[in-house]
Order: structure tokens, then C-alpha cells, then sequence
């Protein structure tokens, strides 16, 4: 079983892989009633970009030994959403990112932004 934190760094680098844009890792580890004790949250350019990142995190997951418990949103590629248990993992095209703006949801997380890879 993958830690926490190395199950965060698995699946940024699974985005990272394949160019996902803005991760923000939101911690909400000292939030009552939180779903999760993460978020990932990044964004592809395109639905097709979308589905691939989403793609990449699932193989380096499971090359960590880790599968997700659902996985929604894939076939439309506007916002995919991976379920890890501890780690809910957001992948968004820009303007439904922006639409939904999960980050200002959370103003008691700490929110850690990844630096794109270019």
C-alpha cells in the first residue's frame, strides 16, 4: 500500500507525463467533514489531452500498486474525476476548471501549485 503523499506524487507525475497544465494539490487533511485528505486538481487543453492525462495517472497508479474505487467523466473529457479513496483526483479542461472552481471551495485547504513542465 502507497502512502498518501506518495500516491500525491505518483499521480502528479502521471499529469506531468503528459503536460498537464496548473496542478494545485489541495491539502484538507485538517478539515472537518472533508471528502478526501487531497485534491488534484490540473487541467489538459483538450478533451483528447484530458483523457490521456487521465489515462497516465491511472498506469502510474497501478505501477504503485494502487486502482481507484470510480472513475467518472470519461467519454465527454470536460472533467474527469478519479477516485483514490484518500486522493480525489480533478482533471479539467480550462473553462469548466474555471466554471467549477473547486480551489475557492476549500479556503481552510492548503493549496500547493505543482510548476508546469515544459
Amino acid at each position: 500500500m502507497t502512502s498518501t503523499t506518495d500516491l500525491v506524487k505518483t499521480i502528479t507525475e502521471g499529469i506531468q507525463e503528459k503536460k498537464g497544465r496548473d496542478i494545485v494539490v489541495c491539502d484538507l487533511r485538517k478539515i472537518d467533514g472533508a471528502v478526501a485528505q487531497y485534491f488534484v486538481i490540473c487541467q489538459g487543453q483538450s478533451p483528447t489531452q484530458v483523457e490521456a492525462i487521465a489515462e497516465s495517472v491511472g498506469d502510474k497508479c497501478r505501477e504503485a500498486g494502487e486502482k481507484p474505487t470510480h472513475v467518472v467523466g470519461l467519454g465527454t473529457d470536460q472533467w474527469v474525476a478519479i477516485d483514490y479513496g484518500d486522493v480525489l483526483v480533478h482533471v479539467f479542461l480550462p473553462e469548466t476548471r474555471r466554471f467549477y472552481d473547486l480551489e475557492s471551495l476549500w479556503t481552510d485547504a492548503t493549496l500547493t501549485r505543482i510548476p508546469d513542465l515544459d
